[in-house]
């Protein structure tokens, strides 16, 4: 009985919103009429023409009424169509829509929902205006910035101990990465990503004494006593292909960004530059001096590895392995890079 009454009530704000297309429909209550008044200005107004007809409506119930307007359920959503307005073309534009689940009812006028709750002690009734649900492109194009720190892993899987000169020190080597993305929609909360970008890795040596400097057929790290070492590095700069799937688990559950999110894919790079810069002052000297060799030092030109995503809400998190080693075969140790960070 509440949705029906609900259903006449939503009818008149129908009838108020139209009344500036109707200016003559006051006119036409002239006759024996039942008004059903409610707020300020509502209105339910129901016209007959004669005394055998005013005498039917009163026989009839609330039910029977709503019958007599025969309208037609969707089986497959549940909703219930009450007004609807018939375009020149034939297509149609529904203004007042009813959804039930159970103790819950949806009605819609336009831009307008109402929402009733009766499954508790207290009936809820929720009105929202002016909230048009957005649809997903299924193609869109994003830039983003990863930000990470850098480390290698030796031929057994580990991390190389301090006692290797070329050891890593986590906190300094520093990833950067400037990606262009675009994300085809394949299915709902099922994308391909896929993008190009720069990345620019810092590897800091731990130990701040030993250079890293080209020899005559590899890369040598020696040990500098002739001075006091602040910092010793190796850089390099790629362009970087990469391709994913994702799985958004949040859009496949209507949740928008605040499900799991989760993607992986390969990706390949074409290095730009490298150096090896190492930053010093002289025994008993003042002010620090700085060392660099722009030779790429063996680096590998081409870098390939998978990329890892994980991401809830707004915040997402990556990591890359590089499957190619950092130096080319018999230039230098068997080091394959591995990066962890966030991405903005």
């Amino acid at each position: 009985m509440k949705k029906y009454l609900l259903l006449f009530c939503l009818m008149a704000l129908v009838q108020v919103a139209f009344a500036t297309e109707m200016p003559s429909f006051d006119r036409q209550i002239n006759k024996d009429s039942v008004i059903v008044e409610f707020g300020k200005s509502g209105k339910v107004v129901i016209i007959v023409d004669s005394k055998d007809d005013f005498e039917k409506l009163k026989s009839m119930n609330i039910n029977e009424i709503i019958r007599s307007l025969d309208l037609e359920e969707n089986e497959n959503t549940g909703e219930l169509t009450i007004v609807e307005i018939r375009k020149k073309d034939g297509s149609t534009k529904e203004v007042v829509k009813v959804r039930e689940d159970g103790l819950e009812t949806e009605v819609q006028i336009g831009g307008m929902r109402v929402y009733v709750d009766e499954s508790g002690a207290n009936t809820k009734v929720k009105i929202e205006t002016n909230k048009s649900k957005k649809e997903e492109p299924p193609f869109r194009t994003y830039f983003n910035i990863d930000l990470g720190v850098n480390n290698y892993l030796n031929p057994d899987g580990q991390f190389p101990s301090s006692d290797n000169p070329y050891a890593v020190k986590g906190w300094g080597s520093w990833n950067l990465g400037l990606n262009w993305m675009a994300a085809q929609r394949i299915s709902k909360g099922f994308y391909w990503d896929f993008g190009i970008g720069f990345q620019f890795y810092n590897f800091k040596f731990e130990n701040r004494d030993f250079q890293a400097v080209r020899g005559d057929n590899q890369i040598e790290f020696i040990q500098r006593n002739d001075v006091n070492g602040f910092k010793s590095k190796i850089s390099a700069s790629y362009i970087t292909a990469m391709t994913m799937l994702e799985l958004d688990f949040g859009k496949m559950n209507d949740n928008g960004r605040r499900g799991l999110r989760i993607a992986a894919g390969p990706y390949a790079g074409y290095r730009l530059g490298g150096q090896s810069k190492y930053v010093y002052r002289e025994i008993g000297g003042s002010g620090r001096k700085k060392d660099k060799q722009n030779t790429g030092l063996y680096l590998n030109n081409f870098r390939y590895g998978v990329r890892g995503e994980i991401g809830v809400g707004r915040v997402t998190f990556f990591t890359t392995y590089d499957l190619s080693n950092l130096f080319q075969e018999n230039k230098g140790p068997e080091l394959n890079p591995i990066t962890f960070g966030i991405v903005f």
